[in-house]
């Protein structure tokens, strides 16, 4: 299993170094002068030129990227912050707990609430509990997070005032904004939950197993629901990704100050920098993630528990 694990480690660096080249590029084309946007627009030839020699921006983009990605690899230094001149480092590393915290949180309530909803409406197929699990996955896979937020953000904190409407300071800070990014994740649990159970319960060991009158929870949940998971795990790493980028758009609408906000103010600001060690952090920890997905298809899957056992 360890050699595994180092194998999908190794395969992580070609995927991020993908997306650092890809938003390397894309930044180093964006309309827009680097030295123009931290001198202001009043500064001299002169002080632009000294600025481009001082930051190597007058380097080819080949060699400018090798630098960059020489910096993150021997140093973890993702380079300054046009606007404030400090490190993007630390400015990440302040800022991520929040967004890790919120995605965390999200992911929680998507398997916690969709699963279990896929499990209802598989096993009452076509009657109203199944009717009523799909409209909530419906409702959740349609609405946009900004807006589900605002709702959210309208109803209990402006008019029930029952939550804080925005910041960090207690737990109640996180309840909306979790709510509205794991709709879409709930929603695409429930789904893939209710497809697979609705295969899983056909299949002859299931006929099998009611035959030798076992009860029907020791089918669900002993013999359906753990080979039902398997694609479920594979669902809850890509919604994983979906809900970091919920949290990203949800951060701005509650004022929480994750990578979300931090993107957004490097965006509007053009602070290059910010912009690109934002994203290869999220890239990173996506990337992780896929990684944990993989692992835990051998707490479910005894076949692949065996290639981990003979070192594949």
């Amino acid at each position: 299993m360890a050699k595994y694990i180092l194998k999908r480690l190794l395969l992580l660096i070609p995927v991020v170094l993908c997306v650092a080249l890809l938003i390397f590029v894309i930044m180093s084309f964006t309309p827009g002068d680097p030295a123009v946007i931290i001198l202001g627009e009043n500064a001299t030839l002169e002080q632009v030129a000294n600025l481009h020699e001082k930051l190597g921006l007058d380097d080819p983009l080949p060699v400018r990227f090798f630098n960059y990605i020489k910096g993150i690899v021997t140093r973890f230094d993702f380079g300054t912050s046009y606007t404030n001149g400090r490190e993007v480092k630390q400015e990440i590393l302040q800022r991520f707990g929040f967004t890790l915290k919120i995605a965390s949180f999200s992911m929680v309530f998507s398997l916690g609430i969709g699963i279990p909803l896929g499990i209802v409406a598989a096993l009452n197929r076509n009657s109203w509990k199944d009717n009523l699990s799909m409209t909530v996955a419906l409702f959740g896979i349609s609405m946009p997070t900004f807006w589900f937020g605002l709702m959210l953000s309208i109803i209990f904190a402006l008019k029930l005032r029952w939550l804080p409407p925005s910041g960090v300071g207690s737990i109640k800070n996180y309840i909306m904004p979790c709510l509205a990014v794991s709709m879409p994740g709930i929603a695409g649990m429930a789904r893939q939950t209710r497809s697979s159970m609705l295969e899983v319960i056909r299949a002859d060991y299931i006929t099998t197993a009611r035959a030798k009158g076992q009860t029907e929870r020791v089918i669900t949940y002993r013999h359906a629901l753990r080979n039902a998971l398997i694609p479920v795990v594979t669902q809850a790493g890509a919604i994983f990704g979906l809900l970091m980028c919920g949290t990203l758009v949800a951060e701005t609408v509650f004022t929480i100050p994750g990578l979300g906000t931090y993107m957004v103010t490097a965006i509007k600001s053009r602070d290059y920098p910010a912009i690109q060690g934002a994203v290869i952090m999220v890239s990173i920890a996506f990337s992780i993630v896929m990684l944990l997905v993989d692992l835990l298809y051998a707490a479910v899957d005894p076949r692949i528990r065996a290639q981990f056992s003979n070192g594949g």
